[in-house]
């Protein structure tokens, strides 16, 4: 790391990157308020998510529960509906658990210190950064993947930003630039200017107010920061989801209730294999299936394909398997009533394309 260039700047950073975000901030709705609630919110919902993404979820949520006691009071599977679509789930049933205890338990007050709200499900050190600095402008620097990207470019840090020790440091380092007076604008512009102009793979370093400094932009290594140890291999995993479709107009749906991904989400009969099977071995696993009172009339597979869908650390093969049959026993619902549920992604787009035929 370049301490003779963070010595050096040190006193300037902070007026120099106000002078750049002040002209081109984007006007965000969060931005605009104090409310530790929604700044909460919408912290939540863009963790591991882009702001383009993201922003019509904020605005949905907000519009249907505009405080916390309002999201307090919904169920868990309106919470998991409202996100279908956006991934990573365990953020939407934290969120509903930090709501009911903020209601219940702290009066409906949010805490607006970064310690109490590391207390709070979901809620780690960055979360609690930004929302006590944004709400509060409590002095604690906010570290997320576009700080990282730019301080390590800046500065040369090597360290692998995928281990315990990266936070640390990362830490200390801002904590020496940010504006004692002005936290929460500080934090605002450094991840601001992160995820404009020090970009993952287009860097805008021609027009970069820090480019005549900028350890690696000097060095032409701009590419080889932030460094990440490497990761685990992905596992593959083959999901094959038993669509049955009775003459009435009925179907079967399950709560995913394991711990793993999608929990608390709902999903068409699973059966996991190893690999991908053959209708022989989906026909057996239908016949072995209790709440089928008469033999399948056809079973397909949808468009005659799977789909990879891709997660962190697992790539699933997804088959829809088409099972039509004369009648099912309990435990069915109208096709007609299907959208009502929470649904994982894959199952969402396979059902807004099959309730079209």
């Amino acid at each position: 790391m370049d301490r003779i260039l963070l010595k050096n700047i040190t006193n300037t950073f902070s007026i120099i990157l106000f002078s750049w975000y002040f002209k081109n901030k984007r006007d965000l709705p969060w931005r605009n308020t104090t409310d530790s609630y929604k700044i909460w919110l919408s912290e939540i919902i863009l963790q591991q998510t882009q702001i383009k993404h993201g922003l019509p979820y904020y605005l949905r949520f907000i519009e249907k529960y505009p405080d916390v006691k309002a999201l307090s009071s919904a169920s868990e599977n309106d919470i998991l509906k409202m996100w279908e679509g956006l991934g990573y789930y365990s953020r939407a049933r934290n969120l509903h658990k930090t709501a009911r205890i903020v209601t219940n338990d702290l009066d409906g007050k949010f805490p607006l210190t970064y310690f109490e709200l590391l207390k709070l499900p979901g809620i780690g050190d960055y979360s609690a950064s930004a929302i006590s600095s944004f709400s509060n402008n409590e002095l604690v620097s906010v570290v997320d993947g576009n700080v990282y990207r730019f301080i390590s470019r800046l500065f040369g840090i090597n360290t692998p930003i995928n281990t315990s020790k990266s936070l640390k440091q990362f830490k200390e380092v801002t904590m020496k630039l940010i504006s004692q007076d002005n936290p929460s604008d500080f934090n605002q512009a450094i991840m601001e200017f992160g995820a404009l102009i020090c970009k993952p793979a287009t860097p805008s370093c021609s027009v970069c107010i820090f480019n005549d400094q900028c350890y690696a932009y000097k060095n032409d290594v701009v590419f080889d920061f932030p460094y990440k140890l490497k990761t685990k291999k992905s596992i593959n995993r083959f999901f094959n989801y038993l669509v049955f479709v009775s003459e009435d107009g009925l179907t079967v749906v399950e709560k995913r209730s394991k711990k793993g991904i999608w929990q608390n989400l709902y999903q068409f009969p699973l059966f996991e294999s190893y690999q991908l099977v053959d209708l022989i071995e989906i026909n057996k696993q239908v016949e072995s299936l209790e709440y089928i009172s008469s033999p399948s009339g056809s079973i397909e597979l949808f468009k005659n394909q799977s789909i990879v869908h891709k997660l962190s650390h697992q790539n699933i093969s997804i088959s829809f398997w088409i099972i039509k049959i004369k009648s099912l026993n309990t435990n069915s619902i109208s096709f007609n009533k299907i959208n009502s549920f929470p649904f994982p992604k894959p199952i969402s787009n396979f059902l807004s394309i099959f309730n079209l035929q």
